[in-house]
């Protein structure tokens, strides 16, 4: 457990981002590698496959996941703050609500795979693969949740290095179990499925070792298990605008793979792909402001503002030289990342175009999430909901629609940054604003 409100603010958000940015760079591994060996030993019909089931699964999860932050800042506050008591009753209380979600999500996703994939218009070629898949990967909701509360649990508590190591080790075992299962053994995109919930099982029964054996914080002992009301409502509070949120940003991305299927399936195939490099080049600032929303968190807890400020100038400074970098490699190096993932040229060229155009904004990227990191880590997560809902759909999504219509397959891309510059000035003037300081669990006197 690390102390966040003592010391050099940016060498305390640093060391902590960046097991983080370690960590999730392996759990991207996964999706990665599934990309690669499904799109070069399948077909590019079951790479589009995977990039129309990931939008389906982040609205299944986004707004439980959303609840799942909402507790971590309450971790988070209540460890700045030295009430232990509450920390342990907290973290059981989102423990039981994660199992029984994942239960729930685990049974729709499978039951309703195939409505959900024709509701977003997905093409005869593609939706077998796209059912088959998605099926296959809901088996592993449990371990899913069980391993991402554990580690935010652990983050919130200032321990990002304990879920890296169980990452490496989950990410090593995914890719030899893909290669094993669709290229030796031919089990198609059910193979690459399989490999990932198998993983993400080995990860969270790592982490369970770990916490029973060398953490006091906890006990894996059901019957000292509470879940507390009081609790799970200052949880609900904070974390029910970003559940909202997240679920808006999930349909959005299905309103957006519906308007990318009104072309063929290459385009689909582009966008998957690309949007695989692309999650992976956003990783610096996610992280990033991942790390500075449990360090918001612990010195509001502990009333340090003056902190909170230089925080976050230490983070931007980082996250811009990073998204600046990535930015150059993304643009002048498109076609050849592209080419990991397929052999067709329209594939790369779709793909290639949609790097050059969204990377040339990573830098407003970064800017709007690390100002998300500050509210969220303050429990400020009402107004940054509504910002989310304008960017996208106000914004992103009409233009897409329009843009596509008028410019091609290009528009949609377009529409993309235009909702993140939106996103970042909204934040921007509510970060300014100061209303964002007294929406802490833990009351205290703050000149906004």
């Amino acid at each position: 457990m690390k102390d966040l409100t003592v010391g050099n603010e940016a060498k305390l958000i640093f060391n902590f981002a960046l097991p983080m940015v370690l960590g999730n760079l392996f759990q991207q591994l996964y999706s990665v590698v599934d990309r690669i060996i499904v799109g070069r030993f399948i077909s590019d019909q079951a790479l589009a496959a995977i990039g129309a089931s990931f939008p389906i699964f982040y609205m299944l999860i986004s707004f439980v996941i959303g609840i799942g932050s909402g507790a971590t800042i309450v971790i988070s506050q209540y460890f700045g703050a030295r009430e232990n008591e509450k920390v342990k009753r907290a973290i059981t209380t989102i423990y039981i609500f994660l199992f029984f979600a994942s239960l729930v999500i685990m049974l729709m996703g499978i039951y309703f795979s195939r409505e959900i994939f024709e509701l977003l218009n997905v093409g005869e070629d593609v939706l077998p693969h796209s059912v088959a898949y998605f099926r296959v990967y809901m088996v592993g909701m449990i371990a899913f949740f069980g391993f991402n509360g554990t580690s935010s649990i652990l983050r919130g508590l200032g321990d990002s290095k304990t879920p890296l190591r169980f990452l490496m080790f989950a990410t090593a075992l995914n890719i030899v179990l893909d290669i094993l299962f669709v290229v030796v053994l031919n089990w198609g995109i059910e193979g690459a499925a399989w490999a990932t919930v198998i993983a993400q099982f080995s990860a969270f029964g790592g982490a369970i070792w770990y916490i029973e054996r060398k953490q006091h914080i906890i006990s894996f002992k059901l019957k000292q298990w509470v879940f507390d009301w009081q609790l799970f409502k200052q949880s609900l509070r904070i974390g029910l605008p970003t559940g909202f949120q997240q679920t808006f940003v999930a349909l959005g991305m299905m309103a957006l793979i519906r308007i990318v299927n009104n072309f063929d399936s290459s385009v689909l195939a582009a966008y998957t792909a690309a949007g695989q490099i692309d999650s992976l080049a956003a990783l610096p600032a996610l992280n990033l402001a991942s790390a500075l929303s449990a360090f918001v968190g612990q010195n509001l807890g502990a009333n340090k503002i003056e902190r909170i400020r230089k925080g976050l100038w230490a983070t931007l400074y980082m996250s811009w030289s990073i998204s600046f970098v990535v930015m150059l490699a993304a643009y002048f190096f498109s076609g050849h990342l592209m080419a990991l993932f397929s052999e067709s040229k329209d594939v790369i060229h779709h793909g290639s175009n949609y790097l050059i155009i969204v990377s040339s904004f990573y830098l407003v990227f970064s800017t709007m999430f690390v100002l998300h990191g500050v509210l969220r880590g303050a429990g400020a997560t009402l107004i940054p909901m509504f910002i989310t809902l304008l960017s996208l759909w106000i914004i992103r999504i009409p233009l897409a629609v329009f843009f596509s219509e008028h410019f091609g397959v290009n528009g949609i891309w377009w529409a993309i940054p235009a909702g993140w510059a939106t996103g970042m000035i909204g934040s921007l003037i509510y970060y300014l604003s100061g209303k964002w300081k007294g929406k802490g669990v833990i009351k205290q006197q703050f000149v906004v």
